[in-house]
Parts: structure tokens; sequence; C-alpha cells
């Protein structure tokens, strides 16, 4: 029990909620867009980008930022939670950020890839802090 307590609390401000909404919303959006438009967010992005098996592996992504994006939201088991999120994250920046920057430069890749680092950030933010106050894991840690 004293390992899921490390895992759950958290010392954050009240405010570390929105982080989690914002990180948890877009990641949830990005997941239900890759269901909702596959051929130009889903399979047939992947496969335009070079990401072996296209077709699996949308899906399997989409999946991991619907179901980890809502469990970021609610605060349940946040640190953990945040972890595929940073995984996914990082494979877009460096799949689709990195290509560009060698192409375009600086800063129109710094332009595109404003809003992936600020999910990378908050990503981090939330496994180095917790789910702050406003979450179910208060409600585990005080139990």
């Amino acid at each position: 029990m004293n390992s899921l307590r490390r895992i759950v609390h958290s010392e954050a401000p009240r405010a570390t909620l929105l982080v989690r909404c914002l990180v948890g919303g877009v990641f949830v959006s990005e997941g239900m867009q890759k269901f909702l438009f596959p051929q130009a967010l889903g399979a047939g992005r992947f496969a335009k980008i070079g990401l072996p098996a296209p077709h699996l592996l949308a899906p399997l992504v989409g999946g991991v930022e619907i179901v980890f994006g809502a469990l970021v939201i609610v605060g349940l088991l946040t640190r953990l939670s945040s972890v595929p999120l940073l995984g996914v994250i990082s494979v877009a920046i460096i799949t689709t950020k990195f290509p560009m920057l060698a192409r375009s430069g600086f800063w129109a890749t710094a332009h595109e890839a404003r809003a992936d680092f600020c999910m990378l950030l908050g990503t981090i933010f939330l496994i180095a802090v917790g789910g702050g106050p406003l979450s179910v894991d208060q409600q585990l840690d005080r139990r």
C-alpha cells in the first residue's frame, strides 16, 4: 500500500486541475480525431509519415490517448497515466517535428511545434507533481 501512496500523494496546488484538464483534454480530443478522421489524422497520416503498420498503430495510439487522457482529467493514477502520454507526444515530436526542423528551419518548426512542446512539458509536470488536491488520487491518498 505504501507504493500506491507514493504514486497518488501530491503536494501540488489546486491549479494543477487546470493543467490536467488541458493535457488530458487535448489527448482525448486528438485520440478521438484519429477515429473520426482516419485518413487525415489516423492511419492515413501515420502511413504518410512512414510509421509501421499504420492501420494497427493509429487506433492503438488513439485508444491510449483517449483512455489515459481521461484518467488524467479525473486525476486517477495521474503520474502513471501520464507516462504513456509522454511516450505518445515524444514519438510525435520525433517523427514530425525533427524532420520539419531539418527541412524548414527553426522558426517554422517553433511555430508548428508549440502545442506539442506544451503537451510534452505539461505531461512531464504531471509526472513530477501528481494529480493535486482536486483529483481521485487525493481520495485514494486519504484512504
